[in-house]
């Protein structure tokens, strides 16, 4: 397997190159169980965070790092966009969203009780890593149905298009690779 080396929130680590297609991989970001990386990375992004009321993130992979960001920061509470409608949900509100890691459509949902808390209220959007940007936008969508307000967007890498944005803040670029682990982008 081939490994990017690179320096996250002032930690090494090597992540494996993925193959996406016959000409297309990606470095594969997991934070979960690497709890020093995740910690280091939320107090690396709340430096840099706007003035907010909760935070939101899409399950799954973005669950640390919102938990961590709202522990440090002294949050009560942040939400999370489920895959699935669960029994305790009262009217969810849904979007469907194509992500670049699941490879396939899926549909997130956002608790009523969650929408409601939301209105008015500014809200800091944070996942692990933003690619396309179609999971931000079913974020935004989500946020928007619920009467909130995006006060800001945040990742811990951004690869791709995602590194050309002004509008979203993180800690550091993420490369694109080929099938044979050179960077083209």
């Amino acid at each position: 397997m081939l490994y990017h080396s690179m320096k996250i929130a002032g930690l090494d680590r090597a992540l494996p190159i993925c193959p996406l297609t016959d000409t297309l991989s990606i470095a594969g970001f997991i934070i979960f169980g690497d709890h020093e990386l995740t910690t280091a990375a939320a107090a690396a992004l709340l430096e840099r965070a706007p003035e907010y009321d909760y935070l939101i993130t899409a399950e799954a992979k973005g669950i640390p790092l919102a938990h961590e960001m709202a522990r440090l920061h002294g949050d009560k509470k942040y939400f999370v966009a489920r895959k699935g409608v669960k029994v305790y949900m009262v009217d969810p509100i849904s979007i469907t969203v194509n992500s670049i890691t699941t490879k396939k459509e899926q549909t997130l949902y956002l608790d009523g009780l969650d929408a409601e808390m939301m209105k008015g209220k500014r809200i800091l959007l944070v996942d692990d890593v933003i690619s396309t940007g179609e999971s931000l936008r079913a974020l935004e969508t989500l946020v928007e149905k619920a009467g909130g307000i995006i006060c800001g967007r945040m990742a811990i890498l951004a690869e791709g298009d995602a590194q050309g944005r002004e509008d979203i803040c993180y800690l550091e670029k993420l490369p694109l690779f080929d099938n044979k682990g050179n960077i083209i982008g």
